[in-house]
């Protein structure tokens, strides 16, 4: 046989081998994850449900999903062993980041208006007066266009019998 006829096998089934080694050592770490799981710790489901590990026995969890609710799952339906900030934030909505404590921003706007006018040079500036926003009233709308039509009416030339528009 000849070398290059081996080839695409090999290559076949070195593809296999890899792809098989790392769906192993993915399922390898997920099982090191199970057996981690201590009482107290939250977790959600391969369902999406989020609960905290009440009891852990050799091939099930007790769950606490709830005030008065407890269940029973199958150690391989934990999906993943969350931290203590990840499932806070998850479940009660509780952001715990110590970077963002410094510069909270406010609900609303009125705190972010407030200005010292006395400081600002933006405040002596200010005036009371209406600032032209380039709208104009209806009346003066109608004649600025009518003034633009005579405009546009002189600035073409007239026409003589024998010309025409088609061009």
């Amino acid at each position: 046989m000849n070398a290059f006829t081996l080839l695409p096998f090999i290559v076949l089934i070195a593809a296999m081998f890899l792809m098989t080694r790392s769906a192993k050592k993915k399922q390898q770490q997920a099982a090191q994850m199970r057996n981690e799981m201590q009482p107290g710790s939250g977790v959600r489901t391969i369902g999406g449900m989020y609960a905290t590990v009440k009891e852990v026995n050799e091939e099930t969890v007790l769950l606490d999903a709830g005030p008065g609710v407890e269940l029973l799952f199958a150690k391989n339906a934990i999906g993943a062993v969350l931290t203590d900030d990840e499932y806070n934030r998850i479940v009660h909505g509780v952001e715990h980041d110590l970077k963002s404590d410094a510069g909270i921003v406010p609900d609303d706007a009125s705190s972010l208006t407030e200005t010292d006018e006395s400081d600002s040079p933006a405040a002596a500036a200010s005036d009371d007066k209406a600032v032209d926003l380039g709208k104009k009233d209806a009346a003066e709308d109608d004649t600025d266009t009518a003034e633009a039509a005579e405009a546009k009416a002189e600035d073409e030339p007239k026409k003589t019998d024998g010309d025409s528009d088609a061009k």
